[in-house]
């Protein structure tokens, strides 16, 4: 597996396995299963599975399914199998749910030692009582219940004898902290919800600020590496394992966390998209998930490569996004096959082309990878060429076919425009073209030279197919300047950031399977969509065009 390189959470496992302090290194990926994992997670994954085994330690899988509300059986599928897909595996697969009974426990304890209270303040009461970042916080007029009554009405939350939001259980720190997350912060509250894992059995769920660290401790993770977000919430991580008398005692470590230009990393937005039609899925290509990403045509490969080049530090700037199309790039102009599509079909017949002649060209599958070996490509007299190629007037400068010109067909030969036929709206439907037998492609011709090269289709061995082509789904800022934070991002939704064009592709591609990529002659790189592919038509997706501006 790659190599993160220096960093500094390296650093501090290294110390650690030196001083003795561990003798084996053990890192968890904790998602909550409330959607679909995106590319900001594949760096989470990347980094605590990889350091794992870059130490031959563990990584644990485990779901953080702590808020039944939000909380699906479909989530935990899909996230085992992006993992899975991103090429790692883990040692052990856990669900906080398994350790709901412990974390009471601890609760109880807390109790106990005078360390957490039942509380009857609404949630926006407590919000008020709470203070500011300028101001301190009131203490609750609950706050100072005995042990015993804390622990009736506790056990009676358990027993569901109090509706949602009539009580919680807060820990008794400071109300006077300047660390907010210090001020008595809830712990446990009442949710009369079915849970995927543990159906009614519980009707009070622990707060994930709690339950984080109690996992941690049980699991005996050594070093439990978060995005930076949760640097202001440490001092309660270390609170929870001190006070609850956990015997491991794991180090929070925090890393930048990955952010994309023209991407949302937000899954309560995604969700939105999906939920409000703007997508077709969880795993519409135009989606930063790592789904949306796999059927897009994204390698696992790529994913890795881009995710060690951003590196792993304390800062969280924005990415540029066409750094991600680079490593796909990288990657696929070694795997893909080369081949040729026409999107944007016109029909050309050569009339000096034998009539029912069929002839077999060749042509490599990858030219940068000569061991790939040959292709055959059906030519006849009748062949797609995109519309592109061709102008009736075009402006100086222009290769391409135009009346009288001549451009070489790709692995084929020269042929001229000789006519242009219309239909009664004045649109170009066809072209009559001739062919010069001696400019076969490969026979070494040495005679005039033409400027442009055009691809091109035979027509009636082609192939159907459709195209989809991308677009950013976000823009960062909308027409008139204005930043996403200002308005909703919505606002900023690209209206073409999807095209879908209907055209051919080569006889060879007609076995075509999904996942299958293919580099198409000057169009890009596109991959066989999964889920909308049948065995009548093949759709495919532009994973990225053939170049990009960007540089590493």
């Amino acid at each position: 597996m790659d190599n993160l390189g220096s960093n500094f959470i390296k650093d501090v496992m290294i110390k650690d396995l030196e001083s003795g302090k561990h003798d084996k290194i053990i890192t968890r990926f904790p998602p909550e299963p409330n959607g679909y994992l995106h590319i900001g997670h594949a760096k989470s994954i990347i980094i605590n599975f990889g350091l794992a085994d870059e130490f031959n330690g563990k990584t644990n899988l485990r779901f953080d399914d702590t808020n039944p509300l939000k909380e699906d059986i479909e989530y935990v599928n899909s996230i085992k199998e992006d993992v899975k897909w991103l090429g790692f595996e883990w040692d052990n697969l856990f669900f906080a749910s398994d350790y709901f009974e412990e974390m009471y426990k601890r609760a109880v304890l807390l109790i106990k030692k005078g360390l957490a209270y039942v509380d009857d303040l609404s949630a926006e009461e407590i919000r008020e009582y709470r203070g500011t970042l300028t101001s301190p916080g009131k203490e609750s007029p609950y706050r100072d219940r005995s042990v015993e009554e804390n622990l009736d009405l506790f056990e009676r939350m358990r027993n569901g004898e109090f509706e949602n939001g009539k009580k919680v259980l807060r820990a008794k720190i400071d109300m006077k902290s300047p660390n907010i997350n210090l001020r008595d912060p809830v712990i446990y509250r009442i949710s009369h919800t079915t849970h995927h894992n543990t159906g009614d059995k519980w009707c009070i769920y622990p707060m994930y600020a709690f339950a984080h660290p109690l996992e941690d401790a049980i699991e005996d993770v050594t070093h439990s590496i978060c995005t930076v977000e949760f640097e202001d919430q440490r001092p309660l991580y270390n609170w929870v394992v001190e006070q609850c008398e956990m015997e491991s005692t794991p180090q929070q470590i925090e890393f930048g966390r990955l952010n994309v230009t023209n991407t949302v990393m937000s899954k309560r937005k995604l969700k939105q998209l999906v939920d409000e039609g703007f997508v077709d899925g969880w795993d519409d290509p135009r989606m930063p998930t790592i789904s949306g990403m796999r059927r897009k045509g994204f390698t696992p490969e790529s994913i890795r490569n881009f995710v060690r080049e951003t590196g792993v530090s304390k800062g969280s700037g924005a990415v540029d996004s066409q750094m991600l199309e680079h490593f796909v790039r990288e990657d696929l102009k070694l795997k893909a096959p080369r081949t040729m599509g026409i999107l944007n079909p016109l029909k050309v017949v050569i009339t000096n082309y034998p009539e029912g002649q069929i002839e077999l060209l060749d042509a490599e599958i990858n030219p940068e990878v000569p061991e790939m070996g040959m292709r055959k490509i059906p030519f006849s007299r009748e062949i797609y060429i995109e519309k592109d190629d061709f102008m009736e007037n075009p402006p100086s400068k222009y290769f391409r076919l135009f009346p009288g010109n001549e451009v070489r067909l790709k692995h084929a030969y020269f042929i001229k425009c000789e006519e242009v036929i219309k239909d009664i709206n004045g649109e170009v439907i066809e072209l009559r073209c001739t062919y010069d037998p001696l400019t076969k492609s490969g026979t070494g011709f040495t005679g005039r030279k033409v400027k442009g090269t055009i691809h091109w289709v035979e027509a009636t061995n082609s192939v159907p197919a459709e195209f989809r082509l991308y677009e950013p789904l976000i823009l960062d800022k909308t027409e008139d300047g204005t930043e996403e934070e200002e308005k909703s991002f919505l606002d900023n939704v690209n209206p073409d950031s999807l095209v879908v064009l209907q055209g051919f592709v080569e006889p060879n591609m007609r076995e075509s399977m999904p996942h299958d990529k293919f580099q198409f002659f000057r169009h890009g790189y596109f991959n066989v969509d999964p889920k909308h592919t049948t065995v009548d038509k093949l759709v495919f997706n532009r994973i990225v065009s053939l170049k990009s501006s960007f540089k590493i």
